[in-house]
């Protein structure tokens, strides 16, 4: 089958080809005839000037450049001639730089001729099939077809029953090293790709690689299937083979050391053992990952050498995972080996490279997440875990972190080192899990129980802090002015493996009520990393500028504050004394003009919100005092507001950014909710999580709302701020959320019948309605002119509204008493008295429309004045009786006609003036 497709795709490449030739051979002909009849008849012929390889490529296709080339060559020179007799090493040096696949992996020995842009791009728009199919699909098809011949005649031999095995295997082996040797050949002899863009199909290169295959199968079939050749021998053959076909790479390119590298690699599976030496193995591995660093040092083969550390890093994975009884020793080996080679072969110093401040190594990513690996499997896997594997792993992890303080390219190293060490510490607090299987009580990465938390792992976690310490603010320091992100990455780690190890040691083996040994550990990492972190800022460019670096050293002094607090004191404490933290950035801003100051004081007010959130008690329900005011709710709520709004005024003055407007919300906040939680407390005898609202509970709430909205106003006005403003609205629409659904629907005393109290003017009519209404209608007037219309039309409208409930209720208990439910029914005279004293609220609106100007307050009027004339006609008329009725009709006709008087006039006294 694959022989007749690569006989097709042969028939196809010959039938493009010799089409194309024919219609060139015609027109040559055409040519040459047009130049004889010129000849013959006499006339004068210039002699053709020789044009230049890179012309003939620009005035004609591909293929014809590829012709020109060929065929305009002149005869060589004397120079030419003297070129040829340059030492062997000069030529191999020049012909490596033609061979390898890849344009561009080596430089050339002398300066390229230019080549014009346009006919470059010219030449990318138009490819040229039979360019293609002559010069590259033709090598590929055939390099291929070499490498399987060789098995195919193999193959025929056996099923003939020609020769016997080892003549096969002789003539399989010969076949290989021919094709090796004339590849060897082709290049001595000076082959050159003729077209530019065809380098992919370098012929040398594909020889070769077409013997080392067939040698490769030769060897494996000598084992495999003959059994003429043991293990080691088997093994020692592949290798050299694999190692061999890498090293040729030099001078034949890089796609050729990826078919040794491959074969090498895949070697060890092929040839199987009774008693597999792990040494043996991982010796070999270390030798061809060590001649691949080497081989692609040498060429800059990133591709190469990244594929070599995935090779090495999927043989330890796989035997760590599946080999029985695994060899610690063995392990610590190959990844040592797998870091040096990194270190100091691969990222070796080399003339004229970039300083270690710019750039980044990709390929050191595969080395970073294969020893990462190695060290959580070290850690979490029991058959370890139980032995002596757990300093082997903790020195993989300082091992990482040093090759990447050695290589500043291989920043991968340090992510890998301080994920792997956040994820196996994270994994030792019960229950939790890294990957969260909590089943029967494990702990596990990928289903393998996590160490057993002993005074090792607290001795290690102590030992890795201190590299994570040291090594980051040292690398931190000295790229804080030419590097920005690799000291930010240095820092980040610096603070974050510590804080997590602490915490987990902590959680662990400490006391979680209150532990003053890991609350000392604590500050003193809040006072390393502060210093640390000034200590950078000395260091950058220009001095003390604050950078991601610094940012990140005095983030983690701030969490390491926190931690202190919530180690070393109890639960109100630490809340009251979180928020007075705030004050300790915003003040430091004076000296220093970081700008994570301000974020971290409004970190703080986060923190502090999170708590109360946790517990609102602050101190627990049952150790919350019952005396009003003066308990551990002012002290955990008003300290906080206080010291936020202090935060906030000393930001305003030095940096005046937008942590300055976080921090006046936070302090709006909880002055807020301070009042709000001292009410609830003192209205439910000291309980605060338990029971309903109750109306005047929530008329409190309301006038806080209230109150907040024009404190806000207020401020604003002074030291204008877009939280202050925005912080008002939403104030005012809560307030009137709270109006609406609590004070008119459900806490409304008409529908729950609660008792409005015995006292005839200071009672809960007067908390729940007069008093809001007075301070709606206020704030209305007073933020006319300093908010949106909308607002200050809204709160006009909810303080007639509840004047008017107010009034209405206040009728009611007037005729009822205490208790003004809708069960106990209407009287005439209270059915009378509400339409009166509708109509006079109405003509008060209308009064204080007119003398406010509020067009709100004069609609408000118009609405009232229409709901009580329809219930004079609609309810009255039915209801009342004699006296009543006809004064309900007077009453209603008198105030109509003196409202209509009234506008008329103001329309007379409007039109004179507009007539002036």
């Amino acid at each position: 089958m694959f022989e007749s497709l690569i006989g097709l795709v042969a028939i196809i490449a010959l039938f493009v080809i010799i089409s194309r030739q024919r219609s060139r051979i015609g027109l040559i002909e055409r040519e040459l005839g047009a130049l004889r009849s010129l000849v013959l008849s006499g006339v004068h012929v210039a002699p053709p000037q020789a044009k230049p390889v890179e012309q003939a490529a620009n005035d004609s296709t591909p293929a014809d450049a590829a012709i020109a080339a060929v065929t305009d060559i002149a005869p060589p020179a004397a120079g030419e001639a003297a070129a040829e007799e340059k030492p062997p090493t000069q030529v191999e040096a020049g012909e490596a730089a033609s061979g390898p696949w890849a344009a561009g992996e080596a430089a050339p020995a002398g300066p390229a001729p230019a080549q014009p842009a346009a006919a470059t791009a010219k030449a990318a728009q138009k490819p040229d099939i039979e360019t293609a199919l002559g010069t590259r699909w033709a090598v590929w098809v055939g390099g291929i077809a070499l490498a399987l011949g060789g098995l195919f005649l193999i193959r025929y031999t056996i099923e003939a029953g020609i020769f016997g095995p080892g003549v096969r295997l002789s003539m399989a082996a010969m076949l290989g090293l021919v094709l090796v040797a004339v590849g060897e050949f082709i290049r001595r002899t000076g082959f050159k790709v003729p077209v530019q863009g065809v380098a992919g199909a370098y012929i040398p290169a594909i020889l070769t690689a077409a013997g080392a295959f067939i040698l490769f199968g030769t060897v494996y079939a000598a084992h495999g299937v003959y059994g003429f050749i043991g293990p080691a021998l088997a093994f020692t053959l592949l290798g050299a083979i694999g190692v061999a076909t890498i090293a040729a790479a030099l001078v034949h390119g890089q796609a050729l050391a990826g078919v040794g590298l491959l074969g090498a690699v895949v070697t060890p599976m092929l040839v199987a053992s009774q008693a597999p030496n792990p040494w043996a193995l991982f010796g070999y591995l270390a030798i061809v990952l060590a001649a691949t660093g080497v081989i692609a040092r040498l060429r800059d083969w990133k591709l190469l050498m990244a594929a070599a550390f995935v090779g090495t890093g999927l043989w330890t994975i796989l035997y760590m995972t599946d080999a029985p009884g695994t060899n610690l020793p063995v392990v610590l080996f190959i990844n040592a080996v797998t870091l040096a080679v990194l270190a100091l072969v691969w990222l070796g110093r080399r003339g004229g490279e970039a300083g270690p401040a710019s750039g980044f190594d990709w390929p050191s990513v595969a080395p970073g997440f294969f020893v990462g690996l190695s060290a959580m499997a070290l850690f979490v896997d029991p058959a370890y875990a139980a032995g002596d594997a757990l300093p082997g792993a903790a020195a993989l992890i300082a091992a990482l972190v040093a090759v990447a303080l050695y290589r500043p390219l291989a920043l991968a190293l340090l992510h890998a080192a301080g994920l792997a060490t956040v994820l196996v510490y994270l994994g030792i607090i019960p229950p939790t899990s890294v990957a969260s299987d909590f089943s029967g009580g494990a702990l596990g990465v990928d289903g393998l129980p996590a160490a057993v938390a002993d005074t090792l792992m607290l001795r290690i976690g102590i030992f890795l802090g201190l590299v994570f310490i040291a090594a980051g603010f040292w690398a931190a320091r000295k790229f804080a002015a030419s590097a920005h992100i690799r000291a930010a990455s240095w820092a980040a780690w610096e603070v974050v493996a510590p804080l997590v190890i602490l915490l987990a040691l902590w959680f662990t083996f400490g006391n979680l009520d209150r532990d003053l040994v890991y609350a000392a550990v604590a500050a003193l990492l809040m006072v390393v990393f502060a210093t640390g972190g000034e200590w950078i800022a000395r260091g950058e460019q220009p001095p003390l500028r604050g950078g991601a670096a610094v940012s990140f050293a005095l983030g983690g002094a701030a969490v390491a504050a926190l931690l202190m607090l919530y180690m070393a004191f109890g639960s109100g404490w630490t809340t009251m004394l979180l928020g007075a933290a705030a004050i300790v950035p915003a003040l430091a801003t004076r000296w220093r003009a970081y700008p994570v100051l301000g974020w971290i004081s409004v970190a703080a007010v986060i923190a502090v919100l999170g708590r109360i959130a946790f517990d609102p008690t602050i101190v627990g329900a049952e150790f919350l005092s019952r005396t009003p005011v003066f308990n551990w709710l002012l002290l955990g709520y008003g300290v906080p507001a206080l010291a936020f709004g202090f935060a906030a005024w000393q930001l305003a003055r030095t940096t005046n950014g937008r942590p300055r407007l976080a921090m006046e919300a936070g302090a709006a906040l909880f002055a807020v909710l301070t009042v709000a939680i001292l009410v609830r407390h003192a209205m439910h005898g000291g309980v605060i999580d338990t029971g309903a609202a109750t109306l005047a509970e929530q008329a409190i709430y309301t006038l806080i709302a209230i109150g907040a909205g024009a404190i806000l106003v207020a401020i604003d006005m002074r030291s204008p701020s877009l939280v202050l403003r925005y912080g008002s609205l939403a104030a005012g629409v809560v307030s009137v959320a709270f109006i609406v659904i609590q004070h008119f629907v459900a806490l409304n005393p008409l529908f729950t019948d609660e008792s409005t109290g015995r006292i005839p003017v200071f009672n809960l009519l007067f908390l729940a309605y007069l008093l809001p209404a007075i301070a709606a209608g206020g704030l209305a007037l007073y933020a006319r002119d300093k908010r949106p219309k909308w607002y200050a039309a809204m709160l006009a409208l909810m303080a007639a509204l509840l004047a008017f409930v107010y009034a209405t209720l206040s009728v009611r208990r007037l005729f009822k008493g205490e208790f003004v439910g809708l069960w106990s029914g209407l009287g005439q005279l209270e059915t009378y008295t509400y339409s009166a004293l509708w109509l006079i609220i109405g003509v008060a609106l209308l009064t204080a429309g007119v003398w406010l100007k509020s067009q709100v307050l004069r609609v408000a009027s118009a609405a009232l004045i229409s709901v009580a004339v329809l219930k004079v006609f609609l309810f009255d008329m039915s209801e009342l009786e004699g006296v009543l009725r006809a004064l309900s009709f007077i009453g209603l006709g008198a105030v109509l006609i003196g409202i209509g008087l009234f506008y008329q006039r103001l329309l007379t006294r409007a039109a004179r003036g507009s007539s002036v």
